[in-house]
C-alpha cells in the first residue's frame, strides 16, 4: 500500500496518508485564495481513517465555507502551513494541503470547483472537470 507524508514549511508538523486520495480537487473560492495567497488551492481528499498525525501540534481555525458549511483549518503554530483540514460537508473526508507533499509526480485534480470565482486568465487543462460551485458530494 502507499504511503505518503505531508508536513509543514519547518518541519514540526507532519502527517502520513496510507493508500490513495479519494479525490483531489482544486478550489478556486475567494476564501481558499485568500488562505493560500495563491488564485487557488489544491486539497488530496483522504478517508479519515487513512491520515495519521505523525509528529507535532496543530492550531485551528473554524470558518464558514462557499458551500455554507464549516470547515475546521489546522495549522502549524510555529510556521503557518496550513497543513490539512476537516470540512464539515463531507465529515468522513479530510483534506490535506497538496503542496504539502512537497512531490512532483502527485497526481494532477480531477476537478476545479468554485470556477465562478476563479481569475479569467487561468487556463484548466481539458481532463478537469469544471464546476462554477461544488459538485453533489460523493461517497
Amino acid at each position: 500500500m502507499i504511503s505518503r507524508t505531508a508536513s509543514c514549511h519547518c518541519g514540526q508538523l507532519d502527517l502520513t496518508c496510507a493508500g490513495d486520495p479519494r479525490k483531489i480537487s482544486m478550489c478556486h473560492c475567494v476564501q481558499c485564495q485568500r488562505r493560500t495567497g495563491s488564485l487557488f488551492s489544491v486539497a488530496v481528499f483522504y478517508a479519515r481513517d487513512q491520515v495519521t498525525i505523525d509528529t507535532g501540534t496543530t492550531h485551528s481555525f473554524e470558518r464558514q465555507s462557499a458551500s455554507g458549511f464549516p470547515v475546521a483549518f489546522h495549522f502549524c503554530p510555529q510556521c503557518g502551513s496550513n497543513l490539512f483540514w476537516e470540512p464539515a460537508r463531507m465529515p468522513h473526508l479530510i483534506g490535506v494541503a497538496a503542496g504539502a507533499f512537497a512531490d512532483p509526480g502527485f497526481p494532477p485534480p480531477e476537478q476545479a470547483v468554485w470556477m465562478k470565482e476563479s481569475h479569467p486568465w487561468l487556463i484548466l487543462p481539458d481532463r478537469i472537470a469544471a464546476f462554477d460551485t461544488n459538485p453533489p458530494p460523493r461517497a
